[in-house]
């Protein structure tokens, strides 16, 4: 090979490169965590915790096992056996008998 085909041949993979990179650091890197970090908030539940479902369902967890919790829903107390990864969003129990931080913002003004 001589030295331009070979210069040819590296010019024309640098933008591949480059395009590789920039396409972890905007789209896989990104989702990584954020996986990452609904995996945490998914592992850190505890009884009593107020969940929401990815289908929507809203109640207190009731007990946990190793992969699935049971949801308590509603005044009648319906109990429904779920997967951890069902879990969209978490609020904690505050057993301190302090107020949540959303509502300290509020009292405030």
């Amino acid at each position: 090979m001589d030295t331009n085909s070979t210069l040819g041949l590296v010019t024309s993979i640098i933008p591949l490169v480059l395009m590789v990179v920039v396409l972890y650091f905007l789209m896989i890197r990104p989702q990584n965590k954020k996986e990452k970090k609904a995996q945490e908030m998914r592992n850190s539940i505890e009884v009593g915790d107020g969940i929401t479902t990815i289908g929507g369902l809203v109640g207190r967890v009731a007990s946990i096992k190793e992969d699935t919790f049971v949801l308590e829903t509603g005044s009648d107390r319906v109990k429904v056996r779920m997967k951890r990864w069902a879990i969209q969003s978490v609020e904690k129990l505050n057993m301190d008998g302090t107020a949540p931080a959303d509502s300290k913002k509020d009292s405030k003004k």
